[in-house]
Order: C-alpha cells, then structure tokens, then sequence
C-alpha cells in the first residue's frame, strides 16, 4: 500500500527503514523528518506523528501539520472536539499489565487507512514515551515489515525519550514473533529485574536503588 510521500513495500521508496544498529537514517535526507523531544511533535513516517498530549491538544501545532486523525492512548486525558479531525480513543493506563497489544492491530490498521486517503495521524499518550511509542512500534513492524529491533531503533531516533514500559516490551516481542515467527529483542536479566535486550548495555553495572537503603 501507498503511504503519503512513498512506497511502504519493503525493500522500495522510503519505507526500507535502515537497520537501528547502524544509527544511519539517510531515508528522507538531512532535516526532512521532524525529531521531537518530550514538548515537540516526531514525524516518525511521512504520514504518522508521535507526541505527548499537551501538543495533540494544540490546534495550531496538529494543523499545520496536516494531521486529520489522532489517537489518544490515555485513560486520563479527553479529546478536543474537532469537526474536521477524527479520533481514535485507546483506554488503558500506562502499566505493565494494561493489555496494550490488543489494539496493535486496530491502531496500525486504522493509521494505514489514514495514510491511504492521504491523511496523517497522531499517536499520543500523556508524554509520548510509553503508550504511543509502543503502538507507533507495532506499525511499522505491520505495515513496512520492520523488526521489532529496527521498529524501536527508528522511533527512538525521531523521539530519543521514548521507553515503552517493560509489560509492552512482552508484548511487542510476542507481537513480533506472531508477525515473523522469530525475535531480534529478547527479555534479559539484569541488575534492574527483566529488561529487554536493547537496554541490556545500558543497565549493565548498575545496581538497584534499594541496596542503598
């Protein structure tokens, strides 16, 4: 299918993601794609944003960039009423156990429909670090045939504060291998608990805060 601005079969036009573990993102040229941090908007593909919801709130800020459905994944927040920009409510709190994978397919679908009619979509929670992220992850894993590891390392470029919690992280890796029967993330031991394999570097060597107690 067409996305706006490009071809999303794998392997053509903008939607071949080059792999996360090279850090090279040469797809849309220097500057063509907008990085965001927790305040800004992160066009993640040319018709698909990420943002927390004190910016989907903004009127100016979602129609100057074309953005004609938003995706609202909070419990806590309501959606502005807008005639002319549907939304999409996505009902659960930002814990481990919030069973976010039964709407990966739904959203992902819903954000393709979109970008067949030439529209954009939105995807918020309260910070855009955790809820939204997640779902902007199984997109691309559904829609552009992306690993789950390459799907994150691409988000987390747009927006470098995204850290879906550990429960999506479970979800994500058995939504990944229900797409491709195989894993490129994987949950590992460390010092923290459970973490996945992408934050292992990171968490390597510290220790938990409660043996300072």
């Amino acid at each position: 299918m067409s996305d706006r601005g490009g071809s999303s079969r794998q392997g053509g036009g903008w939607s071949s993601l080059p792999p996360a573990r090279t850090q090279a993102y040469p797809l849309f040229g220097p500057g063509s794609l907008a990085l965001a941090g927790l305040g800004g908007i992160a066009q993640i593909t040319p018709s698909l944003f990420l943002s927390s919801g004190n910016v989907a709130s903004n009127r100016h800020a979602v129609y100057t960039r074309g953005i004609t459905c938003i995706v609202n994944a909070t419990l806590e927040l309501a959606s502005p009423r807008w005639a002319d920009v549907e939304f999409v409510k996505v009902p659960l709190p930002d814990l481990p156990h919030a069973p976010l994978s039964l709407y990966f397919d739904t959203v992902a679908d819903k954000v393709q429909e979109v970008s067949r009619r030439s529209g954009r979509t939105l995807v918020h929670c309260v910070a855009g670090v955790s809820r939204s992220a997640t779902l902007c992850i199984a997109y691309l894993m559904k829609h552009h045939k992306q690993s789950l590891l390459d799907a994150h390392g691409w988000v987390r470029s747009r927006r470098p504060v995204i850290r879906p919690n550990y429960g999506f992280w479970r979800q994500l890796i058995d939504y990944e291998r229900r797409i491709f029967g195989k894993n490129t993330v994987r949950m590992v031991p460390s010092p923290l608990g459970m973490v996945p394999s992408v934050y292992e570097k990171e968490v390597r060597g510290l220790m938990p805060f409660w043996t300072f107690r």
